[in-house]
């Protein structure tokens, strides 16, 4: 699925579309700033640049928040701003698809301003940071408005909880089958469906559903909901790049084929984890942890029961699967100030940058055996966590498809990494014309950074 998937899936199963044509290069430098320096330090805000083809827009604080339409729903501040249930603005009935259970809701509402993006997208994907106590329940959509001038349907991103009570939850999950003709929502991307002579996306807006059992006072509380919208050129290659400053950061390191056999339910076990796997080891990595209680459900015989629980939290019940972008970073937010999205990189540079502020990431990558030398497998679709660089510029990675904890630290050659995480085209095995992920990772962090770590994620967009 040239997503976080388990590696030996089939290239077959590929649904990400080609994603711009490389005469998008020309028309994009033209509007956008000068390029990062390799090895600079970025100011914490600066024009967008012509070698970066994303744009991100998240809205958390108590003015991104004001600057929104609420229908029932208000900010919250005291500790860390959020949006509430203030007064439900109506009620409505939502039949599970995935138990066929009837239920009656209380929600509220937000919808952001329009957001005008810096790059005419061919995608979008959208995510949020929240917790939903027993009961409640929350549902992220999208509007995309086209070069056109014409808007798409409100498009249905995810509906989500951090609950996982079989009587009182919703079955976490996506939404198939949402098209206009223009574009069409894959699991958890908004793409188009003609990259190349379709009318781009040039502006969003997002909308924010927050649902309660009726005549109860629970509620959500979102933090963070925005979006990233791309147009990375069609390439089969990219361009290398200058190794910058070697470091190595502390990662904790955990194994998705130790766990092979285990919860089936949960997309086949433990040789599909490798999306939750590598989130649980950044998590860590920021010092939380589940909580005893949050493990209780784990076999005591199994090691690392944390692991079994990020996918259980992360499974997706339509995608049946725990490698949905948007839901592994919304479950990193449910840790105490820890925060999660999903973004684009441009290069290497960029994610040294963020290794040396301190900040790891997790890619997603699509390759054949032969393409990425000690690997040992190939995949159409596999995520790993980027731990630092060696002194030649070579990519250290904890690779959660290794056979053993100690066997994930993995050392891949610069040329090879940059080359199968960043293009968006390739040849599979059976020689058939495939898509890859161009540059998507995950990016966890505290809500209390240092000015480094600040500075380093406003260089790559995120703030």
């Amino acid at each position: 699925m040239d997503r976080a998937d388990r590696p030996d899936r089939p290239d077959t199963m590929s649904r990400r579309s080609v994603l711009a044509t490389a005469a998008a290069l020309t028309a994009l430098a033209a509007t956008t700033g000068p390029a990062l320096a390799a090895g600079g330090t970025a100011p914490a805000r600066r024009a967008p640049r012509a070698d970066r083809f994303v744009d991100n827009r998240f809205w958390s604080s108590y003015e991104d928040w004001r600057a929104g339409t609420a229908e029932g729903a208000a900010v919250v501040t005291g500790g860390r701003t959020g949006l509430r249930i203030a007064k439900p603005a109506g009620r409505t009935d939502y039949t599970d698809p995935h138990t066929g259970r009837t239920a009656a809701w209380e929600y509220a509402r937000w919808t952001s301003p329009t957001h005008r993006s810096t790059v005419p997208a061919t995608e979008v994907i959208a995510s949020w940071n929240a917790r939903t106590p027993a009961g409640t329940w929350l549902q992220a959509e999208l509007m995309a408005t086209y070069a056109d001038g014409s808007d798409s349907p409100w498009y249905v991103m995810g509906r989500w909880t951090s609950g996982d009570d079989k009587e009182t939850d919703i079955r976490r999950t996506s939404v198939d089958g949402q098209t206009d003709g223009k574009s069409t929502v894959w699991t958890d991307t908004l793409s188009l469906d003609d990259a190349t002579a379709g009318p781009r996306v040039v502006s969003y807006r997002l909308r924010l559903t927050l649902y309660r059992a009726p005549g109860t006072t629970a509620t959500p509380t979102v933090w963070r909901l925005g979006a990233m919208a791309s147009a990375v050129p069609d390439r089969f290659t990219v361009p290398a790049s200058a190794p910058g400053v070697a470091k190595e950061l502390t990662v904790p390191r955990y194994s998705q084929e130790i766990h092979v056999g285990q919860y089936p339910e949960y997309d086949n076990g433990g040789e599909a984890w490798c999306s939750p796997t590598s989130s649980q080891m950044i998590i860590e990595y920021w010092g939380r942890k589940p909580k005893p209680e949050d493990l209780a459900w784990v076999d005591p015989s199994y090691a690392d029961p944390q692991v079994c629980h990020a996918a259980r939290q992360t499974f997706d019940y339509q995608y049946d699967g725990c490698g949905n972008w948007p839901f592994n970073a919304a479950y990193a937010a449910t840790y105490t100030d820890l925060q999660g999205v999903v973004t684009r990189l441009a290069s290497l540079t960029e994610l040294e940058q963020l290794i040396a502020a301190g900040i790891p990431a997790i890619t997603s990558q699509s390759f054949l055996k032969e393409e990425l030398t000690g690997a040992g497998y190939g995949t159409a679709g596999h995520l790993m966590t980027v731990i630092g660089f060696t002194a030649d510029g070579d990519v250290i990675a904890n690779d959660p498809a290794s056979p053993s904890n100690d066997a994930v630290r993995r050392i891949y050659k610069r040329r090879e990494f940059e080359n199968i995480w960043l293009r968006t085209k390739r040849y599979n095995s059976t020689g058939k014309v495939v898509s890859g992920t161009g540059g998507v990772c995950y990016l966890y962090f505290p809500v209390k950074l240092g000015t480094a770590q600040r500075q380093a994620l406003a260089a790559v967009g995120i703030r």
